[in-house]
């Protein structure tokens, strides 16, 4: 979907719907400074594809959306069924439609012969969950989610999880300053015109 920009703010242009569609917010929610988790089902739940080799290309990926669309990867986790993932954007141009599009093209071969499910489901996160405490609860939601699937005993044995930050390939939100630490690179990355576009309440 194309974006469209005028004297400093973006243009968003409807979504195009198919009758299998998955609901959606409207577009803007999805771009410039959102904060979105991101859940990606397998087809009929296909496993066997969840592997280093796969961690590796998905690391890979993640960085390669993340510089085309300007977007924070605070949290993520690969189950053996599905992906976890949460995206701050910050840029008044960033678009996780767009980015998630591109990111499922490229990622999908990976997983061969398993594909995903035709659409990635949405959480878009409303402006109490964006505060830093709750924020946190959403990222440690996701990386609990081996331990709650009983694959692990702590969220720290299991090795499918991390962050993607662009030149910081260390961060992990289980280290004890991850937090300090993110929230000083958003505000130095955190583009001054994000947060200009105009959404209808939700």
């Amino acid at each position: 979907m194309r974006r469209l920009k005028s004297k400093g703010r973006v243009k968003t242009a409807p979504i195009q719907r198919g009758p299998n569609d998955l609901p959606r917010l409207p577009r803007g929610h999805y771009q410039d400074d959102a904060f979105i988790h991101w859940t990606l089902p397998t087809f009929d739940r296909a496993t066997g594809w969840l592997t280093e080799s796969f961690h590796a290309r998905y690391r890979e990926l993640m960085l390669h959306t993340s510089a085309r669309e300007g977007l924070f990867c605070p949290a993520y986790c690969l189950m053996p069924d599905h992906i976890h993932l949460l995206w701050m954007g910050l840029r008044l141009d960033s678009d996780q439609l767009n980015g998630m599009a591109f990111f499922r093209t490229h990622l999908e071969p990976a997983l061969a012969p398993a594909k995903f499910q035709h659409q990635a489901h949405d959480n878009v996160l409303r402006q109490p969950e964006r505060k830093h405490n709750a924020f946190a609860k959403a990222c440690f939601y996701i990386m609990e989610n081996p331990v709650r699937a009983k694959l692990v005993a702590k969220p720290e044995e299991w090795k499918y999880s991390g962050a993607i930050v662009p030149g910081y390939p260390a961060l992990h939100p289980l280290q004890p300053d991850f937090w300090e630490k993110l929230w000083r690179l958003y505000a130095r990355f955190l583009q001054s015109d994000a947060g200009n576009i105009k959404r209808p309440p939700f």
